[in-house]
């Protein structure tokens, strides 16, 4: 699959207020093109050059090219793409978001001297930009919100990098399809128009569906505007291509595999696959190999993850539970190149192939002795133990450790200081929280461990069992977000119901939870409250919990 690099694009989605809601703007495209054919879409187009030429931002009100440049997360010329909105959607809509020197609305009568404009526009007998100073226009590119940034997928016809923006239509125009690239136009509800596609009779591309659904509960034009313009990030959708048992498949951001198959893939050839077999090895990156253990479940996920770290000379962390055919592929991987074994934690799924590993290679075992408990592996030896913040250089490349303790009380963490990568055991899962269970688990610490990873410079979290996370700051935040959430649950059921022991408040505080795991998540809910005791927010009177005070 070759590489095709997406052309920068800008789509405006236009609202106005009906009886029944708000309605947004969309045209037909002409079922002979080759980009989207059939489909109903929003105005839009390609960013041309002279969009972002300084004459063209001397005609933008409200809005400096810095400011639209850092909104985007671009060096320059940002505010071409709100210039290309407005400019794409009279041209393909007969809509012209414009004001005179003052930021005042051109007038429904005056719109109706200026639409023979659009046809020659069209025909490029006229560009925008000699349009608007011929006119003395300006446009209000500070009533502009952007509000997504999707890009298309390789291998298609055409490929466009695109920025979705929303604004409120002018009053009095009303819009139509150009007859040539669209041959339909209709306002309609965004409710509707996924009902629509529910129903096989409007056809919508992903990123139109996306829209449409996050406009879709508001009752007002403007406050849909508003919310737009509160958006604090906008995140990029890149769906990318992965080959594997059932052939080439397309995944989007919402899938496990996405944010893993950029980082093998980063010049999207396709050629990453999306699977997690055991004892395959699979090539990260230019210094980390994952080979997974035949240990799946309901704790461990596809298995636990043995990542092979270095250059020339290998670094082992997490070799995994003691199972003959793992330790057999691990070896493989290593092509007698392991001279260091690394652990997260104890647990006996992570921590027990050390020690037959360091048997066939002799290398050193790096990690935290184990504390007491039947989940841990007391047979553990470490050679050496690294301190919070010690660096360790292994086959060329530095590893970092994090003590991160909460899902057990030695669980450490290494960072990969070349790229960014954090391997994080079972202080961040994939797909999944991470079990906390007392004595040795503590919520306390575990919240605090989280909080101390928000202050480093993590490019991609390596969990102990899933696919590569990304977004890792993000990540962090949704966890504590979620712990605080269970714990604001286990607070509103002691007041709800009153004193209650553990097992009373199991039901209440994991009702979104299957029951099958209710014995897992009890573990937590224990820490839960350990946490809230020690915190004089809850009484423990013998085993009876109760709100403090």
């Amino acid at each position: 699959m070759t590489r095709q690099h997406p052309r920068p694009a800008a789509t405006l989605v236009l609202l106005r207020d009906a009886a029944q809601g708000p309605e947004v703007f969309m045209v037909e495209r002409s079922h002979a093109a080759d980009f989207v054919a059939g489909a109903y879409v929003f105005p839009g187009g390609a960013v041309d050059d002279a969009d972002a030429h300084p004459d063209m931002q001397a005609r933008v009100l409200g809005l400096s090219d810095a400011a639209a440049s850092r909104r985007l997360g671009l060096s320059a010329n940002g505010v071409g793409y709100w210039v290309a909105a407005v400019r794409e959607c009279f041209e393909e809509a007969g809509i012209l978001l414009a004001a005179d020197r003052d930021g005042a609305p051109i007038a429904p009568e005056r719109m109706l001297a200026l639409e023979g404009y659009r046809d020659r526009l069209n025909a490029g007998e006229i560009g925008f930009l000699e349009f608007l100073e011929r006119e003395a226009l300006y446009l209000p590119c500070d009533r502009i919100a952007y509000f997504a940034h999707w890009i298309t997928p390789p291998a298609r016809s055409r490929r466009y990098s695109t920025r979705f923006f929303v604004a409120l239509a002018p009053a009095g125009q009303v819009g139509s399809h150009d007859a040539g690239e669209t041959v339909s136009h209709t306002w309609i509800r965004p409710a509707a128009a996924l009902e629509r596609f529910e129903q096989g009779t409007l056809t919508l591309v992903n990123a139109t569906r996306d829209a449409l659904s996050r406009l879709a509960d508001f009752r007002e034009a403007r406050v849909a505007l508003e919310a737009a313009f509160s958006l604090d990030e906008i995140v990029e959708h890149r769906a990318c291509w992965a080959t594997g048992r059932d052939g080439k498949r397309l995944f989007r951001r919402n899938d496990p595999a996405y944010f893993e198959i950029h980082w093998c893939d980063p010049e999207e050839t396709g050629e990453s696959t999306y699977e997690m077999l055991p004892g395959i090895p699979k090539r990260l990156d230019a210094r980390v190999t994952r080979v997974i253990a035949p240990n799946p479940g309901m704790m461990t996920g596809p298995g636990t993850n043995t990542y092979l770290v270095g250059e020339q000379e290998l670094a082992v962390i997490d070799p995994g539970p003691d199972d003959a055919s793992h330790l057999e592929a691990v070896l493989a991987a290593g092509g007698g190149r392991i001279r260091w074994i690394l652990c997260t934690h104890t647990h006996i799924d992570h921590s027990p192939a050390a020690a037959a590993l360091r048997a066939a290679t002799g290398a050193q075992i790096i990690g935290r002795p184990a504390p007491e408990g039947p989940s841990q592996d007391a047979g553990f030896a470490p050679e050496r133990i690294p301190e919070h913040g010690e660096r360790l250089s292994v086959g060329g490349v530095t590893l970092r450790a994090l003590h991160t303790p909460g899902h057990a009380s030695n669980h450490l963490c290494y960072l990969l200081e070349e790229t960014r990568m954090l391997f994080t055991g079972d202080h961040v899962m994939q797909g999944s929280t991470v079990v906390i269970g007392p004595p040795d688990g503590s919520m306390q610490a575990y919240l605090r461990s989280l909080e101390a990873l928000l202050g480093e410079d993590v490019a991609v979290f390596a969990p102990g069992h899933g696919y590569l996370i990304g977004e890792p700051h993000k990540e962090v935040r949704r966890l504590i977000a979620h712990r605080l959430a269970r714990e604001g649950k286990v607070l509103a059921a002691l007041g709800r119901i009153g004193p209650s022991t553990l097992e009373a408040l199991l039901p209440a505080v994991y009702d979104d939870v299957h029951p099958r795991l209710h014995r897992v998540a009890a573990r937590s809910l224990g820490a839960h409250l350990e946490k809230l005791v020690a915190e004089r927010r809850v009484r423990d009177e013998a085993g009876r919990f109760a709100l403090a005070g």
